[in-house]
């Protein structure tokens, strides 16, 4: 696990360090904010240790300076200011967490512990995509349609899976070919329109919201519109 510890007291930054490393953490140290904030910006890390009370640049600034460029590390603000005031102020400028000092060590690891594994499971990409009532699960390779599974073929779940990533955009037959079939020109070809009808018979013949458009001259676009919207 990667930690930037941002502190100014040295007292303090050894004990932290010391204890994070027989942790068996790796932890990277600044000891003023605007340091902190350049090492927060050019490196990877899982947790930020960040004290508010720091020199050219206090923990609050470097907080919100980091959470504009990254919304997924956790941070874990250090503060000698416990009032209720203070600690609302440090998580409203983007901390995930606080701890007051003076604290014990075994506190901190454990904050530093919690808050890694919210941030890993944060990060973690969702497996599912949804528009209307479909519902496909990239993982599995699976798709459902008002809780009902789709049985479909591997190509015809390729396609779905292109249409459900690039929902709302008009997609060319060539970009199909290229994307689902790995073709990088047409051949001359009917194969997208073929597997396309074949997709629509699965996922929107008896439903009201059409999911697949025909885009004339263009291609298709994959939306959610109602067969009344289609014939306007």
């Amino acid at each position: 696990m990667k930690i930037l510890l941002i502190e100014d007291e040295p007292g303090l930054v050894s004990v932290i360090l010391r204890g994070l490393t027989t942790a068996g953490m790796e932890v990277s140290v600044a000891a003023d904010g605007k340091m902190g904030l350049e090492m927060a910006q050019t490196h990877n890390f899982d947790v930020i240790i960040l004290d508010i009370m720091l020199p050219g640049m206090n923990g609050i600034q470097v907080c919100k300076e980091i959470r504009k460029q990254d919304d997924a590390v956790a941070i874990l603000m250090l503060t000698a200011l416990s009032s209720t005031e203070n600690i609302v102020t440090g998580l409203n400028s983007g901390a995930d967490d606080y701890l007051a000092k003076p604290f014990k060590f075994a506190e901190l690891e454990a904050r530093i512990r919690t808050l890694a594994r919210r941030s890993r499971v944060a990060s973690t990409p969702k497996s599912f995509i949804s528009i209307a009532d479909l519902e496909v699960d990239t993982v599995s390779k699976t798709a459902k349609r008002n809780n009902k599974s789709i049985a479909l073929t591997a190509t015809e779940y390729n396609l779905l899976e292109y249409f459900v990533k690039n929902q709302n955009m008009v997609l060319s037959r060539i970009q199909i070919l290229e994307n689902v079939w790995d073709i990088d020109f047409n051949m001359g070809t009917n194969v997208v329109d073929v597997y396309v009808n074949y997709l629509r018979k699965k996922i929107d013949n008896g439903y009201d919201v059409k999911l697949i458009h025909t885009v004339f001259g263009m291609g298709y676009i994959f939306k959610e519109e109602t067969a009344d919207e289609t014939s306007n």
